[in-house]
């Protein structure tokens, strides 16, 4: 018989990434992406049993992505009519103060979903189209809905408050959300799960380092402090993004070099980082340069670990303590040169990497930290796709098992 399958989607501005899940297993059964959607020529990609299929061909709109993706799915296996799919999982990125776990998808949640799109007018635009053309195209299966955002609706009131006018806070919806909030919470019980110890216990900083990165603390398994802000410009240095920055530097660029708002924001979202400091946004070529002897290549690294040093201690003291630091996503678990530099002389804070645990990528929970170490460090990878079919299989089961659950 084959087991529950969850196909999961990812549908963003001009793609739209997708996962049929093993909700046993957890192995990706099929997978792929449609990109360039809306440009003159577009990429389909699916891969199934080792084999990947391409396609070059425009795809004007997500309705007719997703249309393409059920073709494969059909044309190139598995069937979806006979993969046994409980649920659909669909990937948000902001939920705003609205959403604060998985939710069935209804017109409403869809509406909801747009009102948010000032928050996240680049991300949720994408989003709410994958919703309306999946539910159209796959009308007999419950949708849910997992929310970048909602790991984060715990924090404290103190840590999501901005000290700016409350009133115009209010009005404008301003506050820390966070972000990356499915890859923090899936990676914090797998640490506790894997050294066996309770997640009610522990105390935790978990490092999302890719392109995109964040972190977070975590008591107990409950999210109280994280680094992105009301978008995910704030906190670490980035691939392209700036991380912290003293708000008076937009307002100096605009006096000083006439830069209009739209390009200061693609200056700090896209020509910043390790971009802006090196030309170049992938690690792999930033080690190639300082190798080389690149100065401008050596200080961006120093840059990159110093952030990801003071974001360490900062939330060390907001734990009170720390019992396990873990490492994640494509950087944290492939760049032992990063991991190393980011932690380097803690030793006094209980805070010890052994070199050879550390050296190499590391696809599977490893213990990087020396056996004096008080502190557990680990790199974990991050799978965000099991945890959000995980996450709707479950809405989907609390829900049919409720007295009064929602038709499904």
């Amino acid at each position: 018989m084959t087991h529950p399958s969850v196909l999961v989607i990812n549908a963003g501005s001009s793609s739209i990434k997708y996962q049929l899940v093993d909700t046993v297993d957890g192995e990706a059964i099929a997978s792929g992406v449609v990109e360039r959607i809306g440009q003159s020529e577009g990429i389909v990609t699916h891969k199934h049993a080792g084999e990947q299929t391409r396609l070059d061909e425009p795809v004007p709109d997500h309705a007719t992505g997703l249309r393409r993706v059920l073709d494969l799915f059909a044309e190139h296996g598995p069937d979806i009519a006979s993969a046994n799919v409980v649920a659909v999982g669909h990937r948000v990125v902001q939920g705003g103060s609205l959403f604060s776990g998985p939710t069935l998808v209804t017109d409403e949640v869809v509406e909801q979903i747009r009102s948010l799109v000032p928050l996240a007018p680049l991300h949720n635009p994408g989003h709410v189209a994958g919703l309306e053309v999946a539910r159209e195209l796959l009308p007999d299966v419950p949708h849910v809905v997992i929310f970048d955002t909602a790991f984060f609706q715990t924090l404290p009131e103190a840590a999501f408050t901005y000290a700016i006018d409350r009133e115009v806070a209010a009005a404008n919806q301003v506050r820390r959300y966070g972000f990356h909030g499915t890859s923090h919470d899936f990676v914090s019980k797998a640490a506790a799960e894997f050294l066996g110890r309770p997640l009610a216990d522990l105390r935790q900083i978990i490092l999302h380092l890719g392109n995109g990165a964040s972190v977070s603390a975590v008591r107990g398994g409950v999210a109280v402090e994280t680094s992105m802000g009301l978008t995910p410009l704030e906190g670490l240095v980035m691939g392209t993004r700036s991380g912290d920055i003293d708000p008076a530097v937009i307002f100096h660029l605009h006096r000083t070099a006439g830069m209009s708002v739209d390009e200061i924001d693609t200056l700090l979202n896209k020509r910043s980082g390790m971009l802006g400091l090196t030309g170049e946004s992938d690690f792999r070529a930033i080690h190639e340069l300082v190798e080389q002897g690149s100065q401008d290549a050596r200080l961006a690294l120093d840059v990159y670990a110093h952030r990801l040093k003071k974001y360490v201690g900062s939330y060390l003291a907001v734990l009170g303590g720390v019992d396990v630091i873990t490492f994640t996503a494509g950087i944290g678990e492939n760049d032992d040169v990063v991991r190393g530099l980011a932690l380097a002389g803690l030793a006094e804070l209980g805070i010890e990497i052994d070199p050879v645990r550390n050296a190499g990528r590391k696809k599977e929970p490893t213990i990087i930290s020396t056996d004096a170490s008080r502190v557990t460090v680990l790199v974990v990878p991050t799978n965000e796709e099991l945890a959000i079919a995980q996450q709707s299989v479950a809405r989907v089961t609390e829900l049919a098992a409720a007295p009064t659950a929602t038709p499904l």
